[in-house]
């Protein structure tokens, strides 16, 4: 892929901070960067289900190659589950629903869901048939740099989105704060 192919976002620069979780964190797509293994270690469950981003995570939490749209463990069995710039890639609004579902099932009650993701409110008048976000992550005060991106969505995948979707799914949404082309939201399973 040619970069005259992808238009590029601001780039956005994120501390990454420590959330309360009672038990063990299900971080979905937690391969790649590893981002939540790096904050939370041997806490962290990361499931992927490409086996090159696992393979490719830092070393910390347990690699699990698995489809977050058929999570295969207990109900009730984790204190958070993340998302971090993942639920971006999944393509049908179908399979998006299907892993909020699971993810619902899978936490524990009192538990919260955390999403970070791209906010596209609306599609920026461009050729281009990709997106990218540069982002600076700090994580336990050390700076990393990486970008995610992918081809432009069929519809909006703003906050607001995934707000709707998880709701669905029976979650409570807490909170959301901005920052640049981003948003980090919580949502409380009841």
């Amino acid at each position: 892929m040619n970069k005259k192919d992808i238009y590029f976002y601001d780039s956005v620069k994120l501390e990454i901070q420590r959330f309360p979780a009672e038990g063990y964190v299900l971080d979905i797509g937690g391969g790649g960067e590893g981002v939540i293994g790096r904050l939370e270690g041997l806490l962290v469950i990361a499931i992927d289900c490409r086996k090159d981003e696992l393979a490719e995570a830092p070393e910390g939490p347990l690699k699990i190659l698995m489809d977050a749209k058929d999570l295969k463990f207990l109900d009730a069995s984790f204190g958070a589950v993340t998302a971090f710039f993942s639920f971006m890639y999944f393509d049908e609004e179908a399979d998006l629903k299907a892993a909020l579902s699971e993810a619902f099932r899978v936490l524990k009650a009192g538990g919260c869901l955390h999403v970070w993701d791209v906010d596209i409110a609306a599609l920026p008048a461009t050729d281009k048939p990709l997106f990218a976000l540069p982002l600076k992550y700090i994580v336990n005060g050390i700076v990393f740099e990486a970008a995610y991106g992918r081809p432009w969505p069929t519809q909006t995948r703003d906050s607001g989105y995934y707000r709707t979707l998880a709701e669905a799914a029976g979650f409570l949404h807490f909170n959301t704060d901005f920052c640049g082309q981003t948003f980090y939201s919580t949502f409380r399973k009841q």
